[in-house]
């Protein structure tokens, strides 16, 4: 399997960016795919998940995960962004069961993108 996430970038606070994840290789729509994050110096950290459509307290209500079966892709939607949301953004997959929470449970990762958020 392979994921391949695009769509980082730099943005001013109170901005939006886009990111998706694609996955091949593999059939899609039965995965679990989830976005994490890893800012310098800290763990890599749950972001949501397409798991019960699950967000991390510190995302809801400006984040959005949704996902295109069709397209084999899952997009995260980040709006009101805040300069604590710059890190670099993982996108991961499984097939297996656990807790979606952590980024152990996830067997397949994409490349990182960075969002960097100016204040």
């Amino acid at each position: 399997v392979q994921l391949q996430a695009s769509g980082g970038g730099l943005v001013q606070a109170g901005g939006s960016l886009n990111l998706s994840c694609t996955a091949s290789g593999r059939r899609v729509g039965s995965d679990v795919r989830g976005w994490f994050r890893q800012a310098p110096g800290k763990e890599r950290e749950i972001v949501a998940s397409t798991y019960r459509t699950y967000y991390a307290d510190s995302v809801k209500g400006r984040f959005t995960i949704s996902r295109d079966n069709a397209q084999n892709t899952v997009y995260l939607q980040m709006t009101s962004l805040k300069p604590e949301d710059t890190a670099v953004y993982y996108c991961a997959a499984r097939w297996t069961n656990g807790d979606m929470r952590a980024a152990s449970s996830y067997a397949y990762w994409g490349q990182g993108t960075q969002v960097t958020v100016s204040s």
